[in-house]
């Protein structure tokens, strides 16, 4: 007999809603930069993996926006970044002060935005635990609207390898993982929440 695995649709699960340009709100969360051009707005990251790069320019294609990937000034890193778009418009205009990133008030997370902070900059921390690291600035807003979501989490300072979030215990990553859904096939043995 084989068994299934059934999991509970979730209000904020990627299930919930079809993807969109601005779920790239999720790659803000972590050390993603979005930057403008008249009326447009691109966002770029460095990411530690191919993999990671990989998924990011599947999502962008599943939300109809062109990216690009070249090696990075930092050895074995990946830069990842969108073309200039009027979609991704509203996040400039939402995470820019001046030329400075800064979290807007009112941040709210669907299982979309998660998945691609997950995708951008998230790690297992140990059997029980997995890890998101921050942008500058960020922590205030990213701790609440993960834990409006079922999410709360522990922050980690510089000194425990932060500015980050780390999700402990069994439940919790079980919440996490009813929200972003499966692992990406390019994802390695691992390095999804389990």
């Amino acid at each position: 007999m084989t068994a299934v695995l059934m999991r509970q649709l979730s209000l904020f699960g990627v299930e919930a809603s079809p993807p969109r340009p601005l779920d790239l709100e999720g790659l803000l969360l972590g050390p993603g930069q979005v930057t403008r051009i008249g009326g447009t707005a691109r966002v770029s990251i460095v990411v530690d993996a191919v993999w990671r790069a990989s998924v990011l320019l599947g999502e962008c294609a599943i939300r109809g926006l062109a990216a690009s990937c070249e090696p990075s000034t930092v050895e074995t890193h990946i830069a990842f970044r969108t073309a200039y778009s009027n979609a991704l418009s509203p996040l400039g205009a939402r995470w820019l002060r001046g030329a400075m990133k800064a979290a807007p008030g009112g941040l709210a997370l669907d299982g979309h935005r998660l998945k691609l902070w997950v995708v951008a900059c998230g790690a297992p921390d140990g059997s029980r635990a997995f890890t998101l690291r921050l942008g500058t600035g960020v922590e205030g807003p990213a701790g609440a609207a993960l834990a409006s979501i079922g999410l709360p989490a522990t922050l980690l300072g510089p000194r425990a390898g932060g500015p980050a979030y780390r999700i402990v215990g069994r439940r919790r990553l079980a919440r996490l993982v009813e929200l972003i859904g499966d692992p990406p096939p390019q994802a390695p043995n691992g390095g999804w929440p389990e």
